[in-house]
């Protein structure tokens, strides 16, 4: 199946092609033509599922087609999302999808100024991100109303009940009309959350999606313990073999990737970094560069790098591991596509062993472990977050990984694939 096949407004489709989207996820695929039938909706999901475009596509759709009917701008779609980064991702993904329908899109979110948000709601919104927190606070000061929504999204509950934000969900589903269209999205079903699907839900559809689980098996895939302060090092120490012509590296966040970006200039690497913070015209640019070979890395955030297909892209580098294990198969999925070979190389420090685990659990088998290389991780350090900031504790407990190879002194074991330079890279669409 293809998007062109879900009935979405033209708007929405040109959208989708332009992100370079062709196929819709198994969760998209279920999930989309259910909620533009008018459906409540229960999702039950894990992060890189692909569920925010199977609950904001057809989210946008509906509410375009409402505002062509009476041309007004008011709050039409509301998603509830647990934390800051979170939301930010979302709004990121619904701008992108939304930009060719008339709609205004905003976000809320707590931690920072609300004199911008306050402006934003004064001159209208159409669909709006918002943590419950800081939604709550302005909805009480009378700076929105919510008696116009159409659709409701509530994505990852189960995290809602963990940080403690049911009752305020609670409390903004009450403000909301009765015959709202409600779309529910969770990873697990604890007893809390059962509750409130019971209460919000009505005669919903719902749609359950396994974790993505395979790796392709062209890809060669390795592991480095290396400390955080010694991975840019190691990076470079690889990227300056020539072998190394091409590659995507994914860094955890917006300001890591510019950090990154800059260290690996100034070290004479030919670079650029796409995420959220950065025009639409910057990233197309930067995947121009990339793909004719004017620069070597392109380095970017999990959100940014959606919808980037390179036909050949020989490595793909995890500088920091992915915060959920099921992001890591749709990161080096990057690479080895249609039967070509590839690498998919990660950096793990001390903190970041427990989701490599989880990574080598849901793979079903052990990466191998490049050991003996010139950066050995050194520092056994955990930071404690409920210590106070930058509080640590220091631990001796070794690594007791089960993944640990033979040590090698070279970069590139002859196992490990060095793919072949093709002549050019193109965009699969």
């Amino acid at each position: 199946m293809e998007f062109s096949q879900l009935n979405l407004i033209p708007g929405i489709l040109d959208a989708v092609k332009d992100a370079g989207y062709k196929e819709p996820s198994p969760i998209q695929e279920k999930a989309i033509p259910a909620v533009l039938s008018g459906k409540d909706l229960l999702g039950c999901a894990q992060t890189g599922s692909g569920k925010t475009a199977a609950f904001s596509l057809p989210a946008l759709d509906i509410i375009a087609r409402k505002k062509a009917e009476d041309n007004e701008t008011k709050i039409r779609a509301l998603i509830l999302s647990p934390t800051r980064e979170l939301a930010l991702q979302i709004e990121e993904c619904v701008k992108m999808y939304s930009k060719y329908l008339p709609l205004r899109c905003g976000v809320l979110l707590g931690g920072v100024s609300q004199k911008p948000q306050e402006k934003m709601l004064r001159e209208g919104v159409d669909l709006l991100i918002a943590t419950p927190g800081r939604l709550w606070d302005l909805y009480k000061q009378r700076l929105l109303r919510l008696d116009a929504v159409e659709i409701f999204v509530l994505d990852e509950a189960d995290r809602m009940l963990d940080m403690g934000f049911i009752h305020d969900v609670r409390r903004i589903a009450g403000e909301m009309k009765q015959n709202k269209q409600t779309l529910l999205f969770s990873a697990t079903m604890p007893d809390e959350v059962i509750k409130l699907i019971d209460d919000l839900l009505h005669d919903y559809e719902k749609v359950m999606v396994d974790p993505v689980s395979s790796t392709v098996d062209t890809i060669d895939q390795r592991v480095y313990f290396v400390d955080t302060v010694n991975k840019h090092k190691l990076l470079l120490n690889i990227l300056h073999d020539e072998a190394v012509y091409c590659a995507l590296v994914f860094t955890r966040t917006k300001h890591g990737a510019d950090v990154l970006t800059r260290r690996l200039s100034k070290a004479g690497i030919k670079c650029r970094a796409i995420h959220g913070d950065k025009s639409q015209n910057s990233r197309q640019e930067a995947l121009r560069s990339f793909k004719s070979g004017k620069i070597q890395v392109l380095v970017a955030t999990e959100i940014a790098a959606r919808g980037i297909d390179i036909d050949g892209l020989p490595y793909v580098f995890n500088y920091n591991m992915p915060e959920e294990a099921e992001m890591y198969v749709h990161r080096i999925g990057r690479t080895g596509r249609a039967g070509a070979s590839g690498s998919a190389i990660s950096f793990c420090n001390f903190e970041e062993q427990p989701i490599l685990y989880d990574i080598e659990k849901l793979i079903g088998h052990k990466i191998p472990v490049i050991a003996g290389h010139g950066f050995p991780m050194s520092d056994f350090t955990v930071k404690q977050q409920s210590g106070g900031r930058g509080a640590s504790v220091k631990t001796t407990e070794p690594i007791t990984s089960g993944s640990f190879a033979p040590p090698t002194t070279s970069k590139f074991p002859k196992s490990m694939s060095r793919p072949r330079r093709p002549r050019s890279f193109k965009t699969m669409r």
